[in-house]
C-alpha cells in the first residue's frame, strides 16, 4: 500500500483500499465472514475458533452489522411498534421502534422510557416523514401516548393486546394469592402449583394440565368465575365492528358484579381509560399480526443471556437493529 504527502493538510497519508476493514490488518471479506459466525455463536466460541482476540472479533462482528444496516436502507415506516427493553439492573430502560410492514427494528434509543426519549425517535424525521406514520402499536404507557400524540397528531394509536392480557393475568394472579391465604388447609392443595395451569389459554394445557385445572375449579367457586372471566375475555378481539365489541365489554364488565373480584374491577376500569386504543382492533386497516414486537423482546433477551449481559450499549445497539435482517 502506498504512502503519500498531503500537501493540503501536512503529513503523510497512507492508501486505504476498498477491500480493507475498518479493523486494521484484515479484509471486508473476513470481516463479513467473523460477523456471520457470530449471528450463529458467542465472541468467546468464534474467538477460539479462530484463534483471534476476542476484542478484534467484537470489532469485526460490528463493522459486519453495520454494513448489514447499510445495506437495509433509511427508514421510511407507516405502521411501527413500541416498547422498552431493560438493559441492566436498576430500572434502566431503552426504547425499541419497530416497522411492523418491514418487520424490523429500526431504532434504539433514549435514556429512558419518557416522553422526551420517546421525542428523540420521532425528531429524527422532517414533518412530511411523520405525516406517513398512520398507526402506532404500544402498551397503555402514558409517556409513549403524549409523545405520539404530540409528534404524529394523524397517527392512530393501538394498543398491543399481549400487554391488555397480561395486566387480565395479573389480575387473576392477584385473585389466586388472595385465595390461597383466605382458604383452609385442606383447599390450600388444589391451589399449590396451579398458577401456570390457570394463566395459560386451555388449548396449550395438557390433558395433566387441565384435569388438575378442573379439580382447582371445582374446589373453588371464586377462582372457577374468575377464569371463565378471563377465557371470555378474550373474544373480544375477534369483533369487526367497534359498536359490537363496546357491547360485549359492558356485557362482561355487568358480570363482576356482586363477585367481589377487586382485581378484575380494577382492570375493567382501566380498559374503559383507554377503549378507543383497544376499540381500534376492530378496524379493517388496523388488522395486522401484533406478535412480531412479543417476539422481538424474547429475541432480545436471548441475545442478552448468550452474552451474560451486554455492557457496550453501541454494540447491543447494533445487535438489536440487525437481529431480524438477513445475512449477506
Amino acid at each position: 500500500m502506498r504512502r503519500v504527502e498531503c500537501r493540503s493538510q501536512g503529513g503523510v497519508r497512507q492508501e486505504q483500499p476498498d477491500w480493507m476493514a475498518k479493523t486494521r490488518g484484515y479484509t471486508k471479506r473476513f470481516a463479513y465472514y467473523v460477523g456471520k459466525r457470530c449471528q450463529e455463536s458467542s465472541i468467546a466460541s468464534v474467538a477460539k475458533e479462530l484463534f483471534l482476540n476476542w476484542k478484534t472479533v467484537k470489532a469485526l462482528e460490528m463493522e459486519y452489522m453495520e454494513e448489514k444496516l447499510r445495506r437495509a436502507g433509511p427508514m421510511r415506516p407507516h405502521i411501527i411498534g413500541i416498547d422498552e427493553i431493560s438493559i441492566k439492573k436498576g430500572h434502566s430502560y431503552r426504547i425499541v421502534v419497530s416497522d411492523l410492514e418491514q418487520r424490523r427494528p429500526i431504532w434504539f434509543g433514549g435514556k429512558d422510557r419518557s416522553q422526551e426519549s420517546m421525542d428523540m425517535f420521532y425528531n429524527l424525521f422532517k414533518p412530511r416523514q411523520l405525516k406517513g406514520i398512520r398507526l402506532a402499536v404500544m402498551d397503555m404507557w402514558k409517556a409513549f401516548e403524549n409523545s405520539t400524540m404530540h409528534n404524529v397528531p394523524c397517527a392512530a394509536i393501538l394498543y398491543d393486546k399481549f400487554h391488555v392480557i397480561r395486566h387480565l393475568n395479573d389480575a387473576l394472579d392477584e385473585v389466586r394469592r388472595k385465595e390461597y391465604r383466605r382458604v383452609n388447609k385442606e383447599e390450600k392443595k388444589f391451589i399449590k402449583g396451579q398458577r401456570y395451569n390457570l394463566l395459560s389459554a386451555m388449548e396449550n394445557l395438557t390433558v395433566d394440565g387441565r384435569q388438575s385445572l378442573n379439580m382447582l375449579l371445582k374446589a373453588n367457586k371464586r377462582l372457577e368465575v374468575a377464569h371463565m372471566l378471563k377465557e371470555s375475555f378474550s373474544q373480544l378481539w375477534d369483533y369487526k365492528s367497534e359498536a359490537w365489541a363496546l357491547k360485549f365489554f359492558q356485557n362482561w364488565k355487568s358480570s363482576l358484579r356482586w363477585q367481589r373480584l377487586k382485581p378484575f374491577e380494577k382492570f375493567a376500569e382501566m380498559i374503559e381509560k383507554h377503549w378507543d386504543g383497544i376499540a381500534a382492533h376492530c378496524r379493517p386497516e388496523n388488522q395486522i399480526p401484533l406478535g412480531f414486537v412479543e417476539g422481538l423482546n424474547n429475541k432480545i433477551r436471548v441475545l442478552q443471556r448468550r452474552a451474560y449481559g451486554i455492557r457496550d450499549e453501541e454494540y447491543l445497539r447494533l445487535k438489536v437493529l440487525t437481529c431480524m435482517l438477513l445475512d449477506f
